[in-house]
């Protein structure tokens, strides 16, 4: 049986990296960092931003609400604060539902 390493799973990421997932500036993250206060990356001793996965996906549900389905700012901070476990729900369903189409459409480039 041949060795196959383990697969390392990050535990933080960059504001390069995060800003590189979702193809925004790094102001808009620092800038949402500021509005929102379930985003809250940790800092190391330079002072770089460092986020976890639960800020990625905190972020995920943000990105979701303000540019894909248009809330505004205070309209998502309402939506987090009054119904967060449906909000999530519904993120983490439309992101699901995202990388099923992007499989589909690359299994459709290679036929």
């Amino acid at each position: 049986m041949p060795y196959k390493e383990k697969e390392v799973e990050k535990i933080y990421y960059t504001m390069g990296e995060l800003s590189a997932m979702f193809d925004v500036n790094p102001s808009l993250i620092r800038f949402w960092e500021k509005e929102f206060d379930i985003i809250q990356p940790h800092k190391n001793k330079k002072g770089n931003r460092l986020f976890t996965k639960g800020d990625v996906e905190n972020f995920r549900i943000i990105y979701n609400l303000v540019k894909e389905r248009g809330f505004t700012l205070q309209g998502a901070k309402d939506k987090l604060r009054d119904n967060k476990h449906d909000t999530i729900n519904t993120s983490e369903i439309v992101y699901s539902l995202q990388r099923v189409k992007a499989f589909l459409l690359e299994l459709k480039s290679e036929l």
